[in-house]
C-alpha cells in the first residue's frame, strides 16, 4: 500500500508540473518508466523517452538479451525482470504479445495495481487465438482492463506499425496523432503527456470503450494523420 501512495504521489506531482508551465515541466516531469517488452514497440517508443530524459527500464523474461538495446541508449535506460521494472516505474507501458496479458495481469497484480499503464497491445487471431475473438467482441480497451484489473489503463501507441512512429517522432511541422483512450482522467494526463515527450500529438477520443475505433482492423487503425485530421476523423473537439 505504501508503494502504491508513493506511486500515486508522484503521479499527481507529474501532472502538477505539467499545468505549471512548458518551462517547470520541462524540468520536473521526467519520470521512472517501465517498458514491459522489448521489441519493436517497446524499444521504439521507450528509446524515444530515454532521448526525452525519462529513465526506463526494460523488462522481459530474459534480461540479458536487452543488454544492447540498454547499451545503444546511454546511462537512463536499464534492463531488469518484469518484478524489476514493475517496481520502478511510475508508468508502464505494456508491448508484449497480447496472449501473455492474462498471466501478466495474474502475476504482477499488486505491482500493477493504482499504475498509470499505457497498454500497446493488439489482439490477432493467427497468434492469440481467442483473445483475439474476445477482444473483437467486447472490445480491446474492455479486454485490456479485465485482464490488467487495478492498473490505470490508457490504451495508446497501439494504432500503428513501429516503424511509422520510429520515422515520424519529432518529424517538422504538424506531428503525427497518436490516439489513446481511458476511463481515468488523470491517466489520461499522465499519458497525453508521454505521448508529447515521445514526440507525437495525442488525441484523446473517449473512455476505455472509445479505443475500438482504431483498435486492430478498426477504420482509424493505422493512419498516419495530423492531430486536427484525427480530432475531425473521431468526431473530438480541439
Amino acid at each position: 500500500m505504501a508503494c502504491d501512495r508513493r506511486t500515486l504521489l508522484r503521479a499527481s506531482a507529474f501532472v502538477l508540473a505539467l499545468a505549471a508551465g512548458p518551462a517547470l515541466a520541462q524540468q520536473d516531469s521526467k519520470i521512472p518508466i517501465a517498458v514491459i517488452g522489448g521489441g519493436n514497440i517497446g524499444g521504439t517508443i521507450g528509446g524515444l523517452w530515454v532521448k526525452a530524459g525519462h529513465p526506463v527500464m526494460f523488462a522481459s523474461r530474459h534480461p540479458e538479451d536487452l543488454k544492447p538495446l540498454v547499451e545503444k541508449l546511454g546511462p537512463l535506460a536499464k534492463a531488469g525482470t518484469v518484478e524489476q521494472a514493475l517496481a520502478f516505474g511510475d508508468a508502464v507501458l505494456i508491448a508484449v504479445p497480447y496472449k501473455a496479458y492474462p498471466e501478466l495481469g495474474q502475476t504482477h497484480a499488486g505491482l500493477l495495481k493504482g499504475k498509470v499503464v499505457l497498454d500497446a497491445g493488439n489482439a490477432t487471431k493467427a497468434r492469440d487465438g481467442e483473445l483475439a475473438a474476445e477482444a473483437e467482441s467486447a472490445g480491446i480497451g474492455a479486454t485490456s482492463a479485465k485482464y490488467l484489473p487495478g492498473a490505470r489503463l490508457v490504451r495508446a501507441f497501439n494504432a500503428a506499425n513501429y516503424r511509422l512512429f520510429a520515422q515520424s517522432a519529432h518529424r517538422s511541422g504538424a506531428k503525427m496523432a497518436v490516439p489513446i483512450a481511458g476511463d481515468d482522467r488523470q491517466a489520461l494526463t499522465v499519458a497525453a503527456a508521454l505521448v508529447r515527450d515521445a514526440g507525437f500529438d495525442p488525441v484523446v477520443v473517449g473512455g476505455l470503450d472509445a479505443a475500438r475505433q482504431f483498435q486492430m482492423g478498426a477504420p482509424n487503425y493505422g493512419r498516419d494523420v495530423t492531430g486536427p485530421e484525427a480530432r475531425k476523423a473521431f468526431g473530438v473537439a480541439e
